[in-house]
């Protein structure tokens, strides 16, 4: 067990008593109590800020209790620390990086316990580089970040519909967020490589494959193998999204669990799949990115480039 543990916490997503009465729920008995620096995040500082703060202080083991925002700024933080594992009590709506690392989700007595009760594993985190007003800024992700679709599936999405109905409230906005994903002109390096032009309307680059309700848009992901998956989709008009929604349900969905259906994820007319471990993307005109479900703004160049065995995450 961590002798000192740093709690960075949401207070919009729970308050310290409810997670005091799970972190005590599950040290009945423990010797030797660890060491415990709860540190809140702030509307302008979702979580870095406070687990710095909690780092500076002593932490081994900082636990990030809140959504992926939370987590991904949490991990920036630990990304940085010598000797300081990731813990995750997700408390969010989507919690993709717990789902992909089957972490309990909504219950922090089991996600405390599952944190404290674990080895550590080496997790890579994915980083993009943007230029904000002339001023290069770098960015974390744990899970996934593009432009299109996905971001545009945040932007479209109602915060009340979201506390309402979590994950789902996503699918109310989907068709708005495919009205508004346009096929524009890019150039893309992959690997350092010369550049190629191409044309899309959405980009996605994860460390993790798998999304709300289950599904699988990268299914050779692996947060561990050192390399970042990208999905390419240009799909115009019915019959391109008709092959697109082919090719996620069956060449990288039902086909894969059948015997001899193969681990690599497959491309067809509308998708195209790679695995780099850096992308250059620079756009016709610039789109709004997503990181780990938070919007950073519009660009028109984007850098992503991997961290190998970043963290090392309980």
């Amino acid at each position: 067990m961590a002798q000192h543990i740093g709690i960075v916490w949401n207070p919009t997503k729970t308050s310290k008593d409810e997670m005091v009465h799970a972190l005590e729920e599950i040290l009945v008995g423990v010797e030797v109590e660890p060491r415990v620096t709860w540190v809140a995040t702030e509307p302008d500082n979702p979580g870095r800020g406070a687990a710095d703060a909690a780092i500076a202080q002593g932490a081994n083991l900082v636990i990030a209790a809140g959504g992926d925002g939370t987590v991904r700024a949490v991990a920036e933080s630990v990304a940085d620390a010598e000797g300081v594992e990731l813990g995750i009590a997700p408390l969010g709506t989507g919690n993709l990086l717990a789902r992909n690392l089957d972490v309990p989700i909504n219950d922090l007595p089991a996600a405390f316990a599952r944190a404290l009760g674990n080895e550590s594993t080496p997790l890579d985190l994915g980083w993009v580089g943007i230029d904000v007003n002339g001023v290069r800024e770098r960015h974390a992700f744990a899970v996934m970040a593009g432009f299109g679709i996905d971001a545009h599936m945040i932007t479209e999405t109602s915060d009340d519909l979201k506390d309402r109905v979590g994950w789902l409230a996503y699918v109310e906005s989907l068709g708005r967020a495919v009205s508004a994903s346009e096929v524009i002109d890019l150039r893309v390096s992959e690997n350092g490589a010369d550049p190629i032009v191409t044309a899309a309307h959405t980009v996605l680059v994860g460390n993790c494959g798998t999304v709300q309700g289950g599904i699988t848009l990268l299914p050779g992901a692996d947060p561990r193998d050192g390399a970042l998956d990208v999905l390419v989709l240009d799909a115009a008009g019915l019959g391109g999204w008709l092959d697109t929604m082919r090719n996620m349900l069956w060449d990288n969905g039902l086909r894969r669990l059948l015997p001899g259906g193969g681990d690599e994820a497959q491309s067809s007319r509308s998708t195209s799949h790679h695995r780099v471990t850096s992308l250059t993307v620079e756009l016709e005109e610039p789109r709004e990115l997503e990181i780990d479900g938070d919007i950073l703004g519009a660009f028109s160049r984007i850098e992503f480039e991997v961290q190998p065995a970043a963290l090392r995450v309980r």
